[in-house]
């Protein structure tokens, strides 16, 4: 539904659907995902982990934003583990009740220590407007 509505350039609660060409292909592949704003500077969370859309953006290092007929070019870098625990902690705050599954109980409440234990299976990607 998430998806759907975003596409339609509808998004629910700040969704986008990222576009990034694939690492073998070249050619472009989307999925729905929930862009985060921290501090002025933003970020893609991977709630599923180390996805195909992680591994293309990771080899790309640039992608698009996309809501409805909008498109917005990014380049991404991603971030060490250490830095992870503020961002996973508003990510979930902002974005459990859709992706909490994918958390393992960790939660916006759950200690640094959890949050620094479940950071390597959650990759976290800085973008900036190319």
């Amino acid at each position: 539904m998430v998806a759907v509505l975003t596409r339609l350039g509808l998004p629910l609660a700040g969704s986008r659907v990222l576009e990034v060409r694939g690492r073998k292909t070249g050619e472009p592949h989307q999925t729905p995902v929930n862009p985060l704003t921290l501090d002025g500077t933003r970020y893609l969370v991977a709630p599923r982990g180390h996805t195909q859309w992680v591994r293309n953006l990771r080899s790309r290092g640039e992608g698009r934003l996309l809501t409805g007929r909008r498109a917005e070019e990014f380049t991404a870098t991603e971030i060490a583990d250490d830095e992870k625990p503020p961002i996973l902690r508003e990510y979930l705050r902002r974005w459990k009740w859709e992706v909490g599954a994918f958390f393992g109980g960790v939660g916006a409440e759950s200690s640094d220590e959890e949050l620094r234990r479940i950071a390597p299976d959650h990759p976290i990607f800085r973008i900036a407007p190319r």
